[in-house]
């Protein structure tokens, strides 16, 4: 099963961004506009996202190049969206209407939309150059921005972050974290440090965590995540130690989870000991492919 954000039906053309003479020919009557509310996606009457033409971009707007989208003839027409005024600042779980919303849209559609998020909340946080101040423009088609007093050339971030499975002897370790509901269990996760290989990543922040010792760490699948801008590394590994230690800056709860128990949540079960975490989340899928192995 193909994780939720990944799967983007657009060509990311790279030789038309880079190209302004080939880019400026495809903003045409044929392009499209992906609509957005701040970053917030339209929805059209089919329950896919709304499209509009670039005559919808607000005035004075930057617009950044998505992709081409293949045509029914075989051509391609350019898929836009505009950079809002502001990124998103507020906490991820804090907006429910679009957790929702992600739950029903298409998946090449979220992956669309993943891409899209991550791409215009950073332009909206980076018009000012981080070497002298000066103000930032938009280049190669939305994909790079320039300083026009130093020269600096600034490119989107993207932020990898371990998220693993630990395994003692048959059974998953799981931790809530701080405030999340009482029950919310889910894998532990933590970004990569500067001078960390992924695999040291993941001993040092289970270690961190939980107080437990790893071994044999492996990577299992990724996942973009566009809030704002992470690559969720999925990955599992396996401890001898048995007691947890939990760091309560990080979090509220940690314990083992037999194989049932995990088998319940993700099933939904009402009996289950513990809620699993959403479906669109790779922690989901993590848990998942512990159980078909």
């Amino acid at each position: 099963m193909a994780l939720a954000f990944t799967g983007s039906p657009l060509d990311r053309a790279d030789h038309v961004r880079a190209d302004p003479d080939a880019l400026a020919g495809h903003m045409n009557w044929r392009a499209r506009l992906l609509l957005l509310d701040g970053l917030m996606p339209g929805v059209d009457e089919l329950g896919g996202l709304a499209w509009g033409s670039l005559a919808d971009a607000p005035e004075d707007c930057e617009l950044v190049f998505l992709g081409l989208e293949a045509g029914e003839s075989g051509s391609a027409r350019a898929c836009f969206a505009a950079v809002p005024q502001s990124g998103d600042s507020s906490p991820r779980l804090a907006n429910p209407a679009l957790w929702q919303l992600m739950a029903t849209l298409p998946p090449g559609d979220l992956a669309l939309y993943g891409g899209a998020r991550s791409i215009c909340d950073w332009h909206a946080r980076h018009r000012f150059c981080s070497s002298c101040g000066g103000n930032t423009t938009i280049a190669k088609g939305g994909w790079q921005r320039g300083c026009g007093t130093c020269g600096a050339q600034h490119f989107p971030r993207v932020d990898p972050v371990t998220i693993m499975l630990v395994e003692n002897d048959g059974r998953l370790m799981l931790g809530r974290g701080l405030g999340w509901p009482e029950g919310r269990f889910s894998t532990l996760a933590g970004f990569v440090e500067p001078g960390e290989s992924i695999e040291e990543a993941v001993a040092r922040e289970v270690l961190e965590e939980s107080g437990l010792r790893v071994r044999d760490v492996q990577y299992v699948a990724s996942q973009p995540w566009p809030f704002p801008s992470q690559l969720m590394l999925g990955c599992y590994a396996m401890t001898d130690d048995d007691e947890v230690v939990i760091d309560t800056t990080e979090l509220a709860e940690g314990r083992w989870f037999t194989r049932d128990e995990v088998a319940a949540a993700l099933a939904d079960d009402p009996d289950a000991p513990f809620g699993a975490p959403p479906r669109h989340a790779i922690a989901n899928h993590l848990m998942q492919w512990w159980l078909d192995r």
